[in-house]
């Protein structure tokens, strides 16, 4: 929604994934539905959490969705719930990039059927889960671009 917790996390963690795996070209970017924090660092406390595991995510800087370049430039739109799926949903009202759109955890192998919660009033283990999620969902996708460039089976 903000830009500020969950997304930042999810594009540090494919951005570091994508880097340890050089079969992998990716370019990643995470902007929220909204623009309450445009501007702003990630949360401190996801940034704390995210380092912990070796996620860099310090140079984030929070922006809202921009759906004029946004949906020309990536080929997959991840959300994070239901909501935000609605949303980005709403932006695209030609229809045209609905299969762009899709939730983080339908690459996730243990959590598919989950949303990922949003940690921002939660204790250290909301953003413990959250990364749990995100890193699970990152690996899912890794490997899907793998299959998708035909660097392993």
């Amino acid at each position: 929604m903000g830009n500020i917790c969950r997304s930042p996390a999810a594009e540090g963690i494919l951005r570091h994934m994508a880097e340890k795996n050089p079969g992998v070209q990716i370019e990643t970017d995470s902007a929220g539905t909204l623009e309450y924090h445009t501007g702003e660092g990630a949360d401190k406390r996801m940034i704390l959490h995210a380092s912990d595991r070796g996620y860099d995510i310090t140079a984030h800087r929070a922006r809202q969705f921009n759906p004029d370049s946004d949906f020309n430039n990536f080929d997959h739109i991840l959300v994070m719930d239901t909501e935000n799926y609605a949303d980005i949903k709403k932006f695209d009202v030609s229809g045209e990039f609905r299969h762009k759109i899709k939730k983080a955890t339908s690459f996730s192998a243990k959590y598919k059927d989950l949303e990922v919660p949003d940690p921002y009033y939660s204790g250290s283990s909301g953003f413990e889960l959250v990364l749990d999620i995100l890193e699970d969902s990152c690996r899912g996708l890794i490997k899907e671009f793998e299959n998708e460039s035909g660097n392993k089976e």
